[in-house]
């Protein structure tokens, strides 16, 4: 995936297929600390402790769809290649947090993308109430699907 937005845009729909109804973003871009952290945090179904563990191996996948799950391990080794760190936990009935960071100086860095856009797109999802933050720097934006009905 060539920008964070993608990254984002792929946890998100891992969400949805795990039947969440609300799910967090939280983009939190600060020059001053040199730091990038996303985080997202949703109310599916979740994963037991064995499905977590193989959470972040790219050939493994609970989809039928396809044979291998590289959304995970791709986020995490994007993180880890830009200096960051990488965390994921969840529980069984409830839900999923990944949070990832990012050196925003660090020339392995990826570009955040077209984040206005895979909002956009997330938030037309029939069903799903998306509650969404980005800071950057003193700035911060935020919207709320429950509050456009």
């Amino acid at each position: 995936m060539e920008d964070l937005s993608l990254h984002i845009l792929d946890i998100v729909e891992n969400s949805i297929a795990a039947a969440a109804k609300r799910i967090e973003i939280k983009i939190d871009e600060n020059e001053a600390k040199d730091l990038l952290t996303i985080e997202i945090s949703d109310d599916g179904k979740g994963m037991d402790e064995q499905t977590l563990k193989k959470a972040l191996d790219p050939f493994f996948t609970t989809r039928k769809t396809r044979r291998v799950g590289l959304g995970l391990s791709l986020l995490a080794q994007a993180a880890k290649d830009s200096g960051g760190t990488f965390d994921l936990s969840s529980a069984p009935g409830e839900g999923t947090t990944v949070r990832a960071t990012f050196r925003l100086s660090h020339p392995d860095c990826k570009p955040m993308g077209d984040i206005e856009e895979t909002l956009q797109v997330l938030a037309t999802a029939p069903g799903v109430d998306f509650v969404c933050e980005y800071k950057r720097n003193d700035s911060i934006y935020r919207f709320d699907t429950r509050e456009l009905n």
